[in-house]
């Protein structure tokens, strides 16, 4: 009486739906291969892509699934800026070497210092003076007890003795520098002492943690971004593009239209190597 009145049917769980097992030659768990094509030119370790969703996809959730071989699409109801930095993070976060680390100047105050570790979600900057030539390193560690306001200068805390590699130096190579000397981050100089990179113990840890992450040509993780079809959407690509985004998706309720069409072949004739997603499509013709 109340399943008629309420309309209430028949549900099911997770607990509810079995696999029926077939043969199967693979002799160990460790065969198995489920790594797909993503496009011409991207293939995924594992076949899961996160949607470009607002409640779903930002750096946190790409970095985390382009970590167990996926990837992960930003979405675009953000400033193109903010689109730009949520690529910029997912990049960063697994790079054998941070070829742009974040850095600030030893006559700005921790404060500053503070705002940008902040902003940039990161736990230490390099200091460089007005010739970009590296001074010392500011981390957690020496600013472990200093109130967010505080007007001290960056030279008056900053770590002077910084324990540097030259470029070309190889992954065990740095892990027994940071090892030896105890630190977590290893700046990259040339001869100059000008900043060439950063490797730190985290990103090492990373790599060895998530053998089967999704990388780049340069070993970051994969990451995909999402444009609309009007406004700015050749602006918004081409940022995304220049900030390392690996696939453009556009993004458009009705994949089969005119709109979405169009600005696959406007983003191609403007970035002919983009590799693009369009969607959504939900019939055999788009």
């Amino acid at each position: 009486m109340y399943e008629v009145h309420l309309g209430i049917r028949e549900g099911l769980t997770f607990d509810d739906v079995l696999l029926v097992p077939k043969f199967s030659d693979i002799t160990s768990r460790s065969q198995t291969d489920l790594s797909t094509q993503l496009s011409r030119n991207i293939s995924l370790n594992i076949p899961l892509i996160s949607a470009n969703m607002d409640t779903v996809t930002e750096a946190s959730m790409a970095v985390t699934i382009a970590r167990e071989g996926g990837i992960g699409i930003i979405h675009r109801f953000l400033t193109i800026e903010q689109e730009v930095n949520e690529v910029l993070k997912v990049k960063r976060s697994g790079s054998v070497i941070i070829e742009n680390p974040y850095f600030v100047n030893p006559e700005q105050t921790i404060q500053d210092a503070f705002k940008i570790m902040n902003e940039k979600e990161v736990s230490g900057l390099l200091v460089t003076d007005s010739s970009s030539k590296l001074v010392g390193i500011l981390t957690e560690r020496d600013v472990l007890f200093e109130p967010i306001d505080c007007s001290k200068l960056v030279k008056e805390l900053m770590t002077k003795n910084v324990v540097t590699a030259k470029s070309g130096i190889d992954l065990q190579q740095a892990k027994e520098i940071l090892k030896n000397n105890r630190i977590e981050k290893l700046p990259i100089t040339d001869d100059e002492n000008h900043i060439k990179g950063l490797i730190t113990s985290q990103d090492i840890s990373n790599l060895e943690k998530y053998p089967n992450a999704s990388k780049d040509q340069k070993g970051r993780p994969l990451v995909g971004a999402a444009v609309g079809v009007k406004g700015d959407f050749m602006e918004r690509t081409e940022a995304l593009i220049n900030a390392g985004t690996d696939i453009i998706v556009v993004d458009i309720a009705h994949g089969h239209s005119e709109n979405a069409i169009n600005t696959v072949k406007n983003i191609k004739k403007g970035f002919p190597d983009c590799e693009i997603i369009a969607g959504n499509v939900a019939t055999a013709k788009g």
